[in-house]
């Protein structure tokens, strides 16, 4: 991967986000509902369409850049942080990952879809996807926009903990040692 996140390939980038996903499904689907409590972000039922899969399709279909899908990533931490009953689940996840892209995109870029676009690609009616956005900017104190050198924190985790990946500086470095 390459040193600067900036310009790594966004399906590479999926990959690694998908991964990390699916390993926090993968703990928090065994764990009881915190008091309960469901959230706005659950679903009755998990999505019969992959995190991957969908993930992918949220890439490609509402042109998600780096910077967009780490903070989307930087977004799971500050909302466990500050809404104690969510967690990542396979009930949770793909209603995150929508609401995420659609706040991190208007957050983060210049050019962005309307609600309407970013409903259809995510299989949500467009005033689920409003209550989903309200939502999460309201439990994220409506900071969306994460410091520059944060992104690249997330960046370098995301690459040490993906199976089979490292980013070029750490590898030409590897390599010169030996």
């Amino acid at each position: 991967m390459p040193l600067r996140y900036e310009t790594c390939n966004v399906k590479d980038l999926g990959v690694l986000i998908s991964d990390m996903l699916m390993e926090l499904v993968r703990l928090n689907d065994g764990l009881p509902l915190q008091d309960g409590q469901l959230t706005r972000f659950h679903s009755r039922a998990p999505p019969s369409i992959s995190v991957g899969d969908y993930l992918n399709r949220l890439i490609v279909h509402a042109t998600l850049s780096p910077p967009i899908l780490l903070a989307m990533v930087y977004y799971i931490d500050r909302l466990c942080l500050l809404y104690p009953a969510f967690t990542i689940s396979s009930l949770t996840v793909h209603r995150f990952l929508i609401a995420a892209a659609t706040v991190a995109s208007k957050g983060l870029s210049d050019s962005f879809w309307t609600n309407n676009t970013y409903a259809r690609v995510g299989g949500v009616s467009t005033r689920e996807l409003a209550l989903l956005e309200m939502e999460f900017l309201t439990r994220l104190e409506w900071r969306i926009v994460p410091k520059p050198e944060v992104l690249v924190d997330y960046y370098t985790s995301l690459v040490e903990r993906g199976q089979g990946y490292i980013v070029e500086q750490i590898a030409a470095e590897a390599a010169s040692d030996q």
